[in-house]
């Protein structure tokens, strides 16, 4: 389904959400669906004291980003009630607040939401009310191994240009070692090659929509991004990079081999190779939206007759107490607290004494911009903040996988993306 043709069903769901809220909210058991990433599964261990605690069981049911998608839209869209606590973000959250299909949130003042750094709360917010509160936050930036750039004579700067990250992948690329110069996104998916596909194509100074929300990705800078992403990977990434996301390129640098890697900031907490250094995401010239803006949240879907549970564990989940729960667990400690979601994780001594990508994560976080501007009418980095989004970008990540395989040629793809995004917005009205 479709988030513009379920938002229709808004209505009906706002009514499920009045009759489930009559049903008794005391219930000892919460299912939470939540994305099969590192700081979510250490969750699971993290929170059996949680169920020591308060008597609550969970469920848990985790799941590939893009499956959890899928289900997690399906499910609330219709009132279906598979789920007591969800993961969404920053696309979904204003969007299925307004639409009366997660709760509010409002905690109490110890919870200090303010606490919250302001552009993930924002993002997450619709009028002012928070709708999900996130467990972590992120933006993107460059993780490479400055042993391999040191051995082949390359520097990498903080916002450098495509052409010099292309020649130190060239440079570090070493396939009959198993090195490859640089781990992209590849694998299809809104969430998953468009993230990162978005942010090149803004720093080459593209966007999705004109001003008129009329799809351009048949513009000159779509294919000058398109075309250098193609040939970058191609030519220097591993074999098969149109299946890789976060977790097959996590995997494979920590095998070590990957010379460079641009994602998620919250990869850095689970590198375990030696000698990664960071630096600002690349731009072909225009450095505005070259990096993402992301949370990964926990909302409640109206009409759980389980909201007060499920509040109240979302509440701990994304508290101060939980980031020293994680700092202080024998398994995990203060290298793997979740991070970009609270000011005063950073200041944390324990924090800080391991947390050699701190610096580089904020900085990112901060000097992102979801905001509108003149050459991207929208709100949102790598993606667009509107309901028809994910359905336009999941047909466009088909075509850039297929050129990026060798499937299609860049024009084809490119061409047919364009056609698949007009269909979607004319349908919709625009």
């Amino acid at each position: 389904m479709s988030i513009k043709k379920a938002l229709l069903s808004a209505t009906a769901v706002s009514l499920f959400a009045v009759s489930g809220a009559l049903a008794d909210g005391h219930a000892k058991e919460l299912t939470i669906a939540i994305v099969n990433n590192g700081h979510m599964i250490n969750m699971q261990k993290v929170a059996e004291a949680y169920t020591e605690e308060t008597g609550v069981k969970l469920n848990w049911v985790s799941l590939e980003e893009g499956v959890l998608r899928e289900q997690v839209t399906s499910d609330t869209a219709t009132g279906g009630g598979q789920y007591d606590v969800i993961n969404i973000g920053m696309q979904e959250a204003p969007i299925w607040g307004a639409a009366g299909w997660i709760e509010a949130l409002d905690f109490g003042a110890d919870y200090d939401a303010d606490d919250i750094l302001p552009a993930i709360r924002a993002g997450l917010s619709h009028e002012g009310t928070m709708y999900a509160a996130p467990f972590y936050g992120e933006s993107s930036m460059v993780m490479y191994r400055k042993d391999l750039t040191d051995a082949a004579g390359v520097t990498i700067a903080d916002n450098d240009s495509w052409d010099n990250i292309k020649a130190a992948a060239a440079a570090m690329h070493d396939p009959d070692n198993g090195i490859y110069g640089a781990c992209l996104r590849g694998k299809p998916g809104w969430g998953d090659n468009m993230a990162f596909v978005t942010t090149m194509v803004n720093s080459f100074g593209g966007a999705w929509f004109d001003a008129d929300f009329k799809p351009t990705i048949d513009s000159d800078e779509w294919k000058a991004a398109i075309n250098f992403y193609v040939d970058l990977l191609g030519n220097y990434g591993p074999p098969g990079s149109e299946g890789n996301s976060f977790n097959e390129i996590l995997a494979l640098y920590n095998e070590g081999k990957c010379g460079m890697w641009i994602d998620a900031t919250i990869a850095a907490s689970f590198l375990t190779v030696d000698g990664v250094e960071y630096a600002q995401s690349p731009n072909a010239g225009n450095p505005v939206g070259a990096n993402w803006l992301w949370a990964w949240a926990m909302a409640v879907p109206a009409g759980t007759p389980n909201a007060e549970e499920a509040k109240a564990f979302i509440e701990w989940a994304t508290s101060k107490d939980y980031v020293q729960a994680v700092g202080n667990h024998p398994e995990f400690g203060w290298a793997k607290v979740p991070t970009g979601q609270r000011a005063s994780t950073y200041a944390l001594p324990e924090f800080q004494a391991v947390a050699g990508f701190a610096a580089a994560e904020m900085a990112a976080i901060e000097s992102a911009a979801p905001e509108a501007t003149d050459l991207k009418p929208y709100v949102g980095v790598q993606f667009a903040a509107i309901p028809e989004f994910p359905e336009v970008g999941s047909a466009v990540a088909q075509e850039i996988a297929a050129a990026l395989s060798g499937a299609k040629s860049v024009d084809d793809a490119l061409a047919a993306s364009q056609a698949a995004a007009a269909s979607i917005m004319e349908e919709a009205g625009y």
